[in-house]
């Protein structure tokens, strides 16, 4: 299609390392010869440190387009006058890069192979609540919200911000990221703590829950 409309594809791809699901993941990349391809990356998903704003760009162009366009010109030209990352994360990567072994990433993977198994069984017992697949990959899974099961919720909103009051448990409400009537759910955390808090989840939703 993009070779069709004459155009490129920009591929954010900040999760590609935090995959584990059977389907191997394919970056899009491989597909620079059809049309051309900017890749987004990131060191706050890679490395796992929420808040690190640095990551990478990487033009797959074997046909070079983008030097014939001046697309690569313009992207630096843009970084030169935006704002840099704090000095003490510049000065971390090098050491970041080089010292972080295989080790890392492997236990990475490994720990949210495992949380997004208990996330995936412990949703299938919180009746208001339908996640629609396993998680495959990424360190959150998008929930939809059924009202109708509730009493007295009128939004998500509403939801994530009474469940903190009375549960002290935080999720985020759809409608941040353009998902109404959704929930956003991390299980980038220790299993036991990711237990507790969708035990507290439940707890909430079975206080809220319409009497059958």
């Amino acid at each position: 299609m993009a070779r069709k409309l004459g155009i490129f594809v920009i591929a954010d791809e900040v999760y590609a390392h935090l995959t584990f699901g059977e389907k191997k993941f394919v970056p899009m990349g491989v597909f620079g010869s059809v049309a051309p391809v900017l890749t987004l990356g990131s060191i706050s998903k890679r490395w796992v440190v929420p808040g690190w704003r640095l990551g990478w760009i990487v033009t797959n162009d074997p046909n070079g387009v983008f030097h014939k366009t001046k697309v690569v010109g313009s992207i630096k030209s843009y970084l030169d006058i935006s704002s840099d990352p704090p000095t003490f994360i510049q000065g971390a990567i090098p050491q970041l890069i080089k010292n972080t072994k295989q080790e890392f990433f492997d236990k990475t993977i490994e720990v949210l192979r495992q949380t997004a198994d208990i996330c995936w069984e412990k949703l299938k017992g919180i009746s208001c609540i339908t996640c629609p697949s396993r998680p495959e990959g990424s360190m959150f899974v998008m929930v939809k919200l059924d009202l109708s099961c509730l009493k007295d919720i009128k939004d998500d909103m509403d939801f994530c911000c009474r469940l903190a009051k009375e549960e002290l448990a935080v999720v985020l409400p759809g409608c941040a990221v353009g998902y109404k009537n959704w929930l956003r759910i991390t299980f980038a955390i220790a299993p036991s703590s990711l237990e507790d808090g969708l035990d507290r989840l439940k707890s909430f939703c079975l206080r809220h829950s319409k009497q059958k």
